[in-house]
């Protein structure tokens, strides 16, 4: 296995790969996250006797043009962290061999070896299916070669992975110091919140009930909650796009919903039937979730809520939100229907943080 082979198959670990998100607010706009390339105070440059920090220089970007800015500074993170994990495993993996006795090379080999397994026909014939559109005329039988060698370099890869996940668990300690970064979200009083004010975890959740991704992140975000039970709390903040014109309205009735005390039964009966939000549809599930039909019906036909809704809009956009599902996870951006693993390792983390561990 090649080095650069390697250096690749151990990125996997940190699972950062984005799966997809819907593409199309309180008052003030948020703390601009760091943007982790040197010191805050740094004179940049001077006018005379005008000093410009680099400090000013965020400031000034985060107001022009806050969703390259996150993205930017993200992408820098990743870069950093995925260097940073290739770093570790590669040491790992090298302490690994040196204890049983071997070179790198043939430590890798052998592990690999044994957790790779049999390739078998109805594996080959599954990747040929599934890339059926770019195979043009061969046949099984012409890529039998070419697709044993892609399923044998993908397992190679996820056991890799999986090799370096167990050695960090057997020691020595891994105790992961670069920052990310954050991005300071305010939560307001009036927010939907589920889980204890005094969780060391929160999850900041930018999001609209018309969104396929955003669907399909709300069973992680509950599975978290199953998992992290006491250490978790959910913050929920409309983002409806403007390409998805049921959206904001659904996020009215959630609201008025919430006004009877039922905001999250509604919640999740809307992301169950995103595709049954007209106005009268929405009064059904009113119905059906148990609310007084009368008063929801006047709080939804009378806009009660759509400046709310908006205000969270506002303040989305000011801190770079520019699809759906964003979540922020203590700060720490996250975008798209991600895998539960990626949540998993950020929320460890964040805990293993607090703990001082």
């Amino acid at each position: 296995m090649s080095k650069t082979r390697i250096a690749a198959a151990l990125t996997l670990a940190l699972a950062a790969a984005s799966v997809g998100a819907c593409a199309d607010a309180q008052t003030a706009p948020p703390q601009a996250p760091a943007a982790g390339t040197g010191d805050a105070g740094q004179v940049v440059a001077t006018v005379g006797d005008r000093t410009f920090t680099l400090k000013d220089v965020e400031t000034r970007w985060q107001s022009d043009d806050p969703g390259e800015r996150a993205r930017v500074t993200q992408l820098l993170y990743q870069h950093r962290r995925q260097s940073l994990d290739q770093l570790v495993g590669d040491y790992l993996v090298e302490q690994a061999a040196t204890k049983a006795g071997t070179t790198k090379e043939k430590y890798l080999e052998a592990e690999l070896a044994k957790r790779r397994g049999a390739i078998s026909d109805a594996d080959i014939q599954k990747v040929y299916e599934d890339n059926r559109d770019r195979v043009g005329a061969s046949t099984v039988a012409d890529l039998k070669d070419s697709i044993t060698k892609f399923i044998t370099q993908n397992r190679d890869a996820q056991n890799l992975a999986i090799l370096v996940t167990e050695l960090k668990a057997a020691g020595p300690a891994v105790r992961i110091a670069l920052d990310p970064p954050r991005t300071d979200v305010t939560v307001a009083d009036d927010d939907p919140v589920r889980g204890p004010k005094d969780a060391p975890i929160t999850i900041v959740e930018f999001s609209e009930y018309q969104c396929p991704f955003c669907a399909r992140v709300t069973p992680t975000l509950k599975a978290l909650e199953q998992k992290y039970a006491g250490k978790i709390r959910i913050v929920y903040k409309d983002f409806p796009l403007q390409n998805h014109l049921q959206a904001p309205k659904a996020a009215e009735a959630a609201h008025c919903a919430g006004d009877q005390g039922k905001y999250w039964e509604l919640h999740d009966r809307l992301f169950a039937n995103q595709s049954l939000l007209q106005v009268p549809e929405l009064k059904k599930h009113a119905a059906a979730v148990g609310l007084d039909q009368a008063k929801f019906d006047q709080c939804l036909d009378g806009g009660a809520h759509g400046a709310r809704v908006q205000e969270d809009v506002v303040y989305g956009n000011a801190m770079g939100v520019t699809s759906t599902p964003t979540l922020y996870i203590n700060g720490r951006l996250v975008t798209g229907a991600q895998p539960l693993p990626l949540f998993e390792s950020i929320i460890d983390e964040e805990l293993a943080l607090k703990s001082g561990k």
